[in-house]
């Protein structure tokens, strides 16, 4: 409604019409400036057809101008939004992590399992595989929840390879992050340990599936403890 007054209220009407009307830039005698373009009465009413046709395309093209700014406005807004959702959405989940939430953590996260961001992917890839370790946590579930988080990672890996946390490399790019190193020493523990038809499983979620020993597991646990000798979860494996 508002959009509609605005452009009725900026339509020239009448005689007052003619007289606003300008030759366009470039047109003969203008020299390249915008010139009044004087008519009279009996020239408009005359041609009444091509008036209203000349009304008509620049209250379209007003129109079309204010609906593409206010989608455009909108649009951004909306993205903004939606960055700002992820960022307090990734807050949260790092201050549940850091308070030991382990529960509350993965019930936030399994919320956006859907998600196409790395950031909750590969958080959500680290919260299925803490679940799997409490002590609470049956066998079966715990081998579902191994799975889920090497797919939640792969997911992770393939928006952004550059994301260390993602990345089942991700100690090279990142040598003293003590949580990526005991990542890599809890899958080298899990892949070590896994029976033949798990491996199998795997096979339909790696092109390669991987591979470890009980001693590659170790030496990533003797890792993460020099690097953060606070890092408690280790103890666990050790």
């Amino acid at each position: 409604m508002a959009l509609t007054l605005r452009l009725w209220r900026s339509l020239p009407l009448g005689r007052s019409a003619a007289r606003a009307l300008r030759l366009p830039t470039g047109a003969a005698g203008s020299r390249g400036q915008c010139v009044p373009w004087p008519l009279r009465g009996s020239e408009v009413m005359g041609n009444t057809g091509a008036f209203k046709r000349s009304l008509l395309i620049s209250a379209l093209s007003y129109l079309g101008f204010e609906t593409y700014q206010v989608l455009f406005q909108s649009s951004v807004v909306h993205a903004t939004a939606k960055v700002t959702r992820v960022e307090e959405i990734l807050e949260q989940a790092d201050y549940l992590y850091e308070s030991g939430e382990t529960e509350k953590l993965y019930q936030l996260l399994t919320q956006y399992k859907e998600s196409e961001d790395a950031e909750l992917l590969w958080r959500l890839a680290r919260a299925s595989r803490d679940i799997a370790q409490l002590s609470g946590t049956s066998e079966e579930e715990k081998k579902l929840l191994v799975y889920e988080a090497l797919e939640y990672a792969k997911r992770a890996l393939e928006k952004n390879e550059s994301s260390f946390a993602a990345h089942k490399k991700a100690i090279e790019l990142n040598p003293k992050d003590a949580t990526s190193i005991h990542l890599m020493g809890i899958w080298c523990y899990t892949f070590a340990e896994m029976p033949w038809y798990q491996r199998r499983i795997a096979k339909m979620l790696f092109a390669a599936p991987p591979s470890s020993t009980y001693e590659e597991a170790l030496g990533y646990f003797h890792r993460a403890e020099q690097g953060n000798i606070f890092f408690y979860f280790t103890y666990k494996y050790i």
